[in-house]
Order: structure tokens, then C-alpha cells, then sequence
């Protein structure tokens, strides 16, 4: 242990193996600790009887479940969007030849009590019966213009400067609904809340964009991809590609302790009296908790279930999102769902996530609407964890702390923390111009 490091990774949760991937591969010296004796930290996937132990705290799952280890139940589910910045890191890095990914059956928006399917393109929003005739017609014009809408063609911005238009201003230019708004902004864009409304509408267009081209990835029911056996997968497929680098990795190491110069920079890890020197560290919340504040909480429920959510189509796997106006709510509220077609279960067996911003101290009643959608569940468990982010000042103590995960279902705001963080280790900006066609899941 008594080498000198370029950086010392701690934690082994998603986004610490990504840079310790991501940062091998540039030529770094890597050091990898994490106090637990598996992969994944937070993000970590459980069998049946670590979920029960971690929930219940005994080993014993009643027999009817099923085989424990045909359980891969993720602590923070969440699917990958086909084009998004997860794929293009996990082809830049080559990692995806170490996972077999799926396409995710459906996609689904939850609109005054009921659950639709999300419409996606002008085609979809003609057929939705989420709208009447004459909004059909309006969101169709409103998502040919976000189609044709290409940041060096001026124009297919019709007249229209979306650096400096807000998406309010562009939305009632289309004389869209309440209603459709709501579906688009956060069922299409993906938005929490509704904070997006006041800001430039460049970023909302192109994640709308981002949606519509992911669906067209696959030509399935959603524009989401999400690896067999689970995210548990992730992690260790990170680590791998920092192993082949020349990264090493040392489990259950217990107190990790970040040790500090006189200037106040960091000079090393001691865990069991030996201490490692380095450059910099990277690590998640937990390892420097003097250096991170509390900005929320997640509550969330899982559920193992032996049928799909109703009214999804009988997907296998899907997602719906509630938006916070249908709930009179401050953020939206999602349902994940994944099956044995992804080999996260036993044959027949479902498992249902609920996720949200706590507003309370009571998940239970909190997470009701999403329960409520499921219909019977063999077996539940609630539980929340509180978000943290860094106040540190990364260039006076050289830390890099990564963010807590929010309750978001899918990886886009995972990776954009990841990207920010490689650019403030290494200032340079990470080439994620990738060939797309080189990830392929399956679709049966």
C-alpha cells in the first residue's frame, strides 16, 4: 500500500468506477478502496437474501419468492436512455463488451388517474388519446418543429433564438395545453419540476430531441436500454476496464481516512495503519462527510410483484412517470419496473420501484399514489436516504466528491455529475462524439 498515487478512488458506487475507468485509461497511477466487500456502494444490486437482510435484518425470505439468487434487485434502479451520455461513455471506453443490454418495453405518463403511453413523435401524438383533436394537431406541429430543429441550420429555427426564447415562450407559440405540457416537459424532457419553463428552451428541445432519437434506436415501445442481470453489472464492468489500465482495486478496507497536508491539500489514504500517498482523491459522499451538506432525501418503495404494473401493456420492463401537477406535488414521483426478462427475478416475478424527492417523513404515505398504480404486491419494502452534495473547494484540498443519486429513473443527471467531475480532475473536456451503432440490445 505504501505507493505513491496519481488518485485514490474511494467508494466503488457507479460513478467512482466510471472516473477510475475513464481516468486508467488516460494514463492516471489508480488506487481504488472501498470500505464494503462488494462492488457498487449505493448503486449496488442485492439477491433476495441480502434485500431481506438489509430490510428486514434476518436471512429468511419466505420460500414462495423464489430462489435468492435469481434476484438482482438494483438500490438505485434506473434505465439508460439508448443515446444518451451513459451509452456514448460505455462505447468510448469499449466497456460494452462486458454487458448485454435489452431494450425497456414501455414508457408510460401518469395523466388525471390514468397511465398512457408516452407519445413521442408527430405520428404518436396524432394517435395519443391523452389529446383532443384539435391539441393533437398542435402538438403534432409543435413536435415536427422539435424534429426539424438542428442547432446549424437557422432555418429550422423559424425565426426563433432559443438561447434566448424561454420554453415557456416557445410552448405558447404552439398554443399547447396544461396538460400536454405537462407530459412533454417531464415525461419527453425528463424534468423534475417545472423550474425548466423560465430557462433558455435550447436545452429543453434537445432533450426532447435526445428522447425521440433514443426511441427511434430501437424501434420498441421506450427510449431506454437496461443491462441484463441488473445495474450491479455496471460498476464492475468499470472496474475491469480500470484493472486492464493498470488500476488496482482493494475491497473491504475499513475507515478509509483521507489524510491532510499543512496546506490543506490532500496527501494520502490510511486505512489499517498503512497509508497510501496521492495527488488527488475521488470519492462519494460518505468518505469526507465533513466536506458535503444535505440538499434532500429520497423515499422510495421496492416491490416484488407476480404480474406487470396494470395498464402498461403487459410490459416486462417499463417506466412511468407521474408528474408532480397530477399528484399536487413539488417533484414528480416515478414507477420503475424490470422482470425476469431482464434476469432481475425468478420466472414470473416483477419488481416494482417508486421513487420521489421526499416532501415528508412518512414514505408510506407519501409513495401511496405510486403504490396504488401497482395493483397486488407479494412483498414491499420503504425506505429513504438523504442527498448530499460537495461545498468543498476542489482546488484548495484537491477532493473530488461526487453528488448522492437523486430519485430520477433513468442516468442522465448520474453522468452529467461524472462528466463535470473528469473535466474539474483532468481539465479536459471528455469526448463523448461517438459512433451510437457500436451498442446494440436485444429485443426479444
Amino acid at each position: 500500500m505504501d505507493e505513491e498515487y496519481d488518485v485514490i478512488v474511494l467508494g466503488t458506487g457507479l460513478k467512482e468506477c466510471i472516473l477510475s475507468g475513464l481516468l486508467s485509461v488516460d494514463g492516471l497511477k489508480v488506487l481504488h478502496m472501498d470500505r464494503n466487500e462488494y462492488y457498487g456502494g449505493e448503486s449496488t444490486s442485492l439477491n433476495l437474501m441480502q434485500l431481506w437482510k438489509h430490510f428486514k435484518g434476518d436471512d429468511k425470505p419466505p420460500e414462495q419468492l423464489g430462489a435468492s439468487r435469481d434476484y438482482n434487485v438494483d438500490m438505485v434502479p434506473k434505465f439508460m436512455m439508448a443515446n444518451g451520455s451513459l451509452v456514448r461513455i460505455l462505447i468510448h471506453t469499449n466497456v460494452t463488451k462486458y454487458l448485454n443490454f435489452k431494450a425497456v418495453d414501455g414508457s408510460f405518463v401518469y395523466n388525471k388517474s390514468k397511465i398512457y403511453k408516452v407519445p413521442a413523435t408527430d405520428v404518436e401524438a396524432l394517435k395519443s388519446p391523452l389529446m383532443g383533436l384539435f391539441e393533437k394537431r398542435r402538438a403534432r406541429k409543435f413536435f415536427i418543429y422539435v424534429q426539424d430543429y438542428e442547432d446549424n441550420d437557422p432555418k429550422s429555427h423559424e425565426g426563433l433564438d432559443l438561447n434566448t426564447v424561454t420554453a415557456k415562450e416557445l410552448i405558447s407559440k404552439y398554443g399547447l395545453e396544461d396538460d400536454t405540457v405537462d407530459f412533454v416537459g417531464h415525461a419527453l424532457a425528463l424534468y423534475s419540476d417545472d423550474s425548466y419553463l423560465d430557462q433558455p428552451a435550447l436545452s429543453f428541445v434537445k432533450r426532447m430531441k435526445l428522447y425521440a432519437e433514443s426511441l427511434a434506436r430501437f424501434q420498441g415501445g421506450s427510449p431506454y436500454i437496461y443491462p441484463l442481470y441488473g445495474l450491479g453489472e455496471l460498476p464492475q464492468a468499470f472496474a475491469r476496464l480500470s484493472a486492464v489500465y493498470g488500476g488496482t482495486y482493494m475491497l473491504n478496507k475499513p475507515e478509509c481516512k483521507v489524510e491532510f497536508g499543512a496546506d490543506g491539500k490532500v496527501i494520502g489514504v490510511t486505512s489499517e495503519g498503512e497509508t497510501a500517498k496521492c495527488k488527488k482523491v475521488v470519492c462519494d459522499p460518505s468518505y469526507l462527510s465533513d466536506r458535503v451538506q444535505k440538499v434532500g432525501k429520497v423515499a422510495r418503495a421496492i416491490c416484488i410483484m407476480s404480474h406487470p404494473i396494470p395498464d402498461t401493456n403487459d410490459s416486462h420492463s417499463a417506466q412511468v412517470i407521474l408528474p408532480q401537477k397530477q399528484l399536487g406535488r413539488k417533484s414528480d414521483m416515478y414507477l420503475f419496473c424490470c422482470s425476469y426478462a431482464h434476469n432481475v427475478a425468478p420466472k414470473g416475478k416483477y419488481i416494482a420501484f417508486i421513487s420521489t424527492e421526499a416532501e415528508t417523513d412518512d414514505p408510506k404515505v407519501e409513495l401511496e399514489p405510486g403504490i396504488k398504480l401497482l395493483g397486488p404486491v407479494d412483498e414491499i419494502f420503504y425506505d429513504s436516504y438523504d442527498r448530499y452534495v460537495p461545498t468543498n473547494d476542489h482546488t484548495a484540498d484537491n477532493c473530488f466528491i461526487s453528488a448522492s443519486y437523486d430519485p430520477t429513473t433513468h442516468f442522465e443527471t448520474t453522468v452529467n455529475d461524472v462528466i463535470q467531475m473528469y473535466t474539474k480532475i483532468t481539465g479536459k473536456v471528455l469526448d463523448l462524439s461517438v459512433d451510437l451503432s457500436a451498442a446494440s440490445a436485444s429485443e426479444e
